[in-house]
């Protein structure tokens, strides 16, 4: 349920730019875009994966923009990505700077020959964001892997 009664216009615009942030990575991963994805975070971002949640230790962390280049490229190994962006929070908005989470469904397709496996992680995501030159930008992301459903054999229709 809704905390704001009425927010201002500017709140308003700022609450869909994040949003629009969100959905912007997940677009960019999808198209191999590891430029366009990179773009998304400030240059001294420091970005973090938890492959398992329920570990406080993490399985990666990154403190720059361009350390993300590899994260973003090791996705050309699938034959095809789909992130589905499911609920996306903002948390807290003060001024240039807000926290927020959101939640994907990221599958995986591998193709071998004949043989074809996809596999689907369910992601939580718990980002600050900054406001630079009028424009949002993941300052801090945090991906913590809650589920992950390996790798299954799949036909084409």
């Amino acid at each position: 349920m809704s905390k704001h009664v009425a927010i201002s216009p500017a709140e308003a615009a700022d609450r869909l730019a994040i949003r629009e942030l969100v959905e912007a990575y997940a677009h960019c991963a999808d198209r191999r875009d590891a430029k366009g994805q990179m773009a998304l975070f400030t240059e001294d971002t420091h970005f973090v994966v938890y492959m398992d949640a329920k570990d406080p230790k993490p399985s990666q962390e990154l403190h720059s923009r361009a350390a993300l280049a590899p994260v973003f490229d090791d996705l050309n190994k699938y034959a095809a990505t789909m992130h589905f962006v499911g609920q996306s929070t903002v948390l807290s908005l003060t001024g240039d700077r807000a926290t927020g989470e959101a939640y994907t469904l990221a599958h995986h397709l591998t193709v071998d020959g004949a043989k074809r496996a996809l596999m689907i992680a369910a992601l939580r995501y718990a980002d600050t964001f900054v406001k630079k030159d009028g424009t949002w930008l993941f300052a801090e992301r945090n991906a913590l892997r809650r589920l992950d459903r390996g790798a299954r054999s799949v036909t084409s229709a």
